[in-house]
């Protein structure tokens, strides 16, 4: 990225590189403020803005919720099977329903929503936002005493949030039934000891930091690729004007998934 801004000494492309970094990391903060204060002021929740709303909701979680919930079902199965064959060649079944849970429904399963709903959502929607200002759509809202950031780029955030957290914690829900099922099968003689290791694995301080990185997950895969939308000049020489925003998205992903590991292993 450095070496691509010609015409500059080195010392000149790190300080460019750095200050337009810095530039993106605080309108994402400061777009996050704006979407914090919209979400708690009731004016934002006029007719117009409520029946948007209503349609993100919609689009951004319906179309993708039975293909995702398949898909972690399939997951679920093949990694229960894996996990459950290679214990008990070990001698270590009684560990094995443990594993699955802790891999699948804490690690793998609310990163891989964020991600799903980043790449058929968020993303698009964010190109949809920049598309919609280079056709005047904002500029037309602005003349009709409207503010474009309530009406067109705040349903999308909310929606993003919303299909983010409701595809972890269904494919969750699945998760766990088929986990139970790959291991005692249609019967309940397993659900006691089931329940017991359930509350083990889910103890206070592990469910709060699963919820908290599921959030946390969807603020970043709804806001980050709307900021990138929202600011995007339109200048296509820019070294990270089409890769900045969803390289921003990945650190964070990556980041936040760290430190829930510290959290529940530390």
């Amino acid at each position: 990225m450095i070496a691509r801004l010609p015409g500059l000494s080195l010392p000149e492309r790190v300080w460019s590189t750095a200050r337009r970094w810095a530039v993106a990391w605080w309108r994402i903060l400061y777009l996050g403020a704006v979407m914090l204060v919209l979400v708690l002021s009731p004016s934002s929740y006029g007719r117009g803005t409520r029946r948007a709303l209503a349609r993100h909701l919609y689009l951004d979680t319906a179309p993708v919720l039975l293909g995702f919930t398949v898909l972690a079902a399939l997951i679920s199965l093949v990694l229960t099977r894996i996990v459950v064959v290679t214990a008990l060649s070990y001698g270590l079944s009684r560990y094995a329903l443990e594993m699955v849970i802790r891999v699948l429904v804490l690690e793998l399963i609310p990163l891989t929503a964020a991600l799903f709903v980043a790449m058929r959502c968020t993303i698009p929607n964010g190109t949809q936002i920049t598309r919609l200002q280079q056709n005047g759509r904002f500029d037309a809202l602005r003349s009709q005493g409207s503010d474009p950031v309530r009406i067109e780029l705040l349903p999308r955030v909310i929606a993003g949030v919303f299909a983010c957290i409701t595809l972890a914690a269904l494919s969750c829900v699945v998760s766990l039934v088929l986990a139970y099922l790959g291991v005692y099968g249609f019967n309940l003689a397993g659900l006691q000891s089931y329940t017991r290791m359930f509350g083990q694995v889910f103890s206070p301080s592990v469910t709060m930091v699963f919820a908290m990185k599921t959030v946390f997950f969807a603020l970043a895969v709804a806001l980050i690729p709307m900021a990138a939308g929202l600011y995007d000049s339109g200048d296509r020489t820019q070294p990270d004007s089409e890769l900045g925003g969803l390289a921003r998205m990945f650190a964070v992903l990556l980041l936040i998934e760290v430190a829930s590991l510290m959290g529940n292993y530390y």
